[in-house]
């Protein structure tokens, strides 16, 4: 959807465009709106850009992605307060999840941040919470510590099972990254901030480049033989395989790690201190549970269940909903999680989905549906 100017001005707003926007098109790319970008959703289609992810490799562009650094003496401690991270523990050259919490004990946004060195944090956020995101940082910081967003740099996505080998022919220092481990290495001749990464359940690579570069970057690396263009739809598949949360979906403001399945990220040090936004509510529902939790979910049969599903219990009681669905193109069959009532969220607990107003059974099932191939 497009996104509106105010409610009284009923001309649609033009959509922003990433710098490879000529390059996407001239591969055919079917470009769809999302977060206010025009976006390539396919190329060859979903299911073919999916597998051969899977298989090889595959080359998504999300330059929709907020980057930001955040830099000065007291950043990693200032970035803490707002987080339930251990961002004062993170190494330079290594690269963390975490999460934005609000007061109540929601998730604003989940992100990653890398430690640069010399007093720099490195921050990328989703595309529809970005302006969000760093309205929120900079208004939380003390003196000397600054936040400066790049609107200058894009963000490829190399992704599967041959992607340190294609990478390791045009900058060997990055196929050497470990998992979660960032540097700035030379591709194309273009210094870029790489990390091993990414949002697949594959090993792979996520490249900061600037915007005049990308198309020079993005080219070499589709060059190699063993890649293919990918686009959101695919990049969507291969994070539900992989049982992980999409904001605005799974997670929300009114949403909390423990309810997400995500209390890892909140870490040692950090549940000794409990000192970040919502932090009584979460460990509140971390000692005594919550109310509901987020499940991969088996429906029966060929027929998916996509978001806002409603979920039933075996005695026709109000369980749940499903809030990322679709159908699996690795294991030929519909996947999707939701959120149940505590009682229910055991794996092997029997379901019905409301799909075209018919229940149809289904179970609880473990995460991830596929298993996850990092580098270890």
């Amino acid at each position: 959807m497009i996104e509106n100017a105010l409610p009284d001005d009923p001309t649609p707003k033009p959509l922003k465009t990433v710098p490879l926007d000529a390059w996407h098109r001239a591969l055919g790319a079917r470009m769809v709106a999302f977060a206010g970008y025009a976006m390539s959703v396919q190329y060859q289609g979903v299911l073919a850009e999916h597998l051969h992810c899977r298989a090889q490799a595959a080359l998504f562009d999300v330059s929709h992605m907020g980057q930001a650094t955040l830099t000065g003496a007291t950043a990693a401690a200032a970035l803490e307060r707002l987080v339930p991270g251990d961002m004062i523990a993170l190494k330079p050259g290594r690269q963390r999840y975490t999460l934005l919490t609000n007061e109540a004990g929601g998730i604003l946004d989940d992100l990653m941040v890398a430690n640069l060195g010399e007093e720099r944090l490195f921050l990328v956020v989703n595309a529809s919470r970005r302006d969000i995101d760093f309205a929120h940082i900079a208004a939380n910081l003390p003196s000397g510590v600054q936040l400066q967003p790049h609107q200058d740099r894009a963000l490829l996505a190399l992704q599967g099972p041959a992607a340190a080998a294609v990478i390791g022919r045009l900058a060997p220092q990055a196929a050497q990254l470990p998992f979660m481990g960032v540097a700035t290495v030379t591709l194309a001749g273009i210094a870029c901030l790489v990390s091993r990464s990414g949002y697949t359940g594959e090993d792979g690579f996520e490249i900061s480049v600037p915007a005049d570069g990308t198309q020079v970057v993005a080219q070499r690396i589709l060059d190699q033989p063993e890649v293919v263009p990918a686009g959101l739809g695919a990049r969507d598949s291969l994070r539900l395989e992989a049982g992980l949360c999409l904001y605005g979906n799974d997670i929300d403001e009114l949403t909390t790690p423990i309810e997400a399945d995500l209390a890892w990220v909140i870490s040692k040090r950090r549940r000794a201190t409990w000192d970040f936004p919502g932090a009584a509510a979460i460990r509140d529902q971390l000692e005594h549970g919550a109310g509901r939790y987020r499940v991969g979910i088996r429906p029966n049969g060929r027929a998916p269940a996509r978001a806002l599903t409603e979920i039933v219990a075996g005695d026709g009681t109000e369980a749940g909903t499903i809030t990322s669905g679709g159908f699996s193109p690795t294991l030929s069959a519909p996947i999707a999680m939701g959120y149940v009532r505590k009682d229910l969220a055991a794996n092997g607990t029997a379901l019905h989905l409301m799909v075209r107003g018919k229940p149809l059974p289904a179970r609880v099932v473990p995460m991830p549906f596929v298993p996850h191939r990092y580098a270890r």
